[in-house]
């Protein structure tokens, strides 16, 4: 059955400042947090901080049933502004329940952590992201997952790191000597989730400046690569997600209209703010875990 959130529980979260904030941050998983042990936040089996490189932050869990033998693989990039964020947090359920969702869902889940900004700039988010696409085509096979059928999602920050990866950005920039090509070889599909995909320097805030610097637009642009993607895109954007976010969502679904003539396969998280979007999924699946899994189960059929 899908799970959905009480509508009183939706109230409190859209009753919350969008603008994204510690207090936002807190808020958003004070009021989850209840909903994921209920359900179990918890994979039967994690393997933690497997490195896929040579940095402290090349690290990945994946997360199994122990059962399982040729899965789809679902990958989970994290956001955090460039500057922050992490694969596991102790005692909260970020972001062990990505993991939990997916082997729910039959398959193996497999979360990240990458470089950090301003020591790692663009477009570290890339290679980071192809270096541990490398290694888990390398290795899943080990814990049960297919590596021909790799799905990638990242939320925020790190679906910008995706969608970077996906348009061929990891072999951009002289730091790009010795990093993994970028190569898309098993990869099926791609969620972009709250992300965004041009930020000209005028719209630059601390975050962005961190991690671009100031490398000029139509160098980190992923808007237009996108329309034309090798593999099918997913993409989000939550109700109550910030200005910026609903800007480059409305930048996206014209972009692709002029290449397409159609629509790009956008979800719209009702009732859901930057944090809750990406923290919805496992306990109010008709927001987006529901579309996601559709979307992963299709692209790997």
């Amino acid at each position: 059955m899908t799970e959905q959130l009480p509508p009183d529980v939706i109230a409190q979260l859209t009753a919350l400042d969008s603008e994204i904030t510690p207090d936002l941050v807190a808020g958003s998983w004070a009021i989850l947090k209840p909903y994921h042990e209920k359900n179990g936040y918890t994979a039967p089996k994690i393997a933690r901080d497997l490195r896929y490189g040579d940095h402290e932050r090349h690290r990945l869990d994946v997360h199994t049933s122990g059962e399982q033998a040729g899965a789809p693989v679902f990958v989970f990039v994290h956001g955090g502004g460039f500057v922050g964020g992490d694969k596991h947090v102790p005692g909260s359920p970020a972001y062990d329940f990505l993991g939990a969702w997916a082997v729910r869902n039959g398959w193996v889940g497999v979360t990240i952590t990458y470089r950090l900004a301003p020591e790692h700039t663009w477009p570290c988010g890339a290679q980071d992201v192809a270096s541990a696409v490398a290694w888990i085509r390398d290795n899943i096979a080990d814990y049960g997952g297919d590596p021909d059928r790799i799905v990638v999602a990242g939320n925020s920050a790190g679906a910008v790191h995706v969608a970077s990866y996906v348009t061929g950005q990891a072999s951009a920039g002289q730091d790009s000597a010795g990093q993994d090509s970028g190569s898309l070889d098993g990869v099926r599909g791609a969620a972009i989730l709250s992300g965004f995909y041009r930020v000209p320097l005028d719209e630059r805030g601390d975050l962005e400046r961190a991690y671009y610097g100031d490398t000029q637009a139509e160098d980190t642009d992923t808007l237009a690569a996108l329309t034309r993607a090798e593999i099918p895109l997913l993409f989000s954007v939550a109700e109550r997600d910030p200005l910026f976010f609903q800007t480059q969502a409305a930048r996206l679904v014209e972009a692709w209209f002029i290449a397409h003539r159609s629509m790009p396969n956008l979800v719209w998280v009702a009732g859901h703010n930057h944090i809750s979007g990406i923290g919805s999924v496992g306990v109010d699946d008709a927001a987006l875990g529901a579309p996601l899994a559709r979307f992963i189960n299709r692209v790997t059929a």
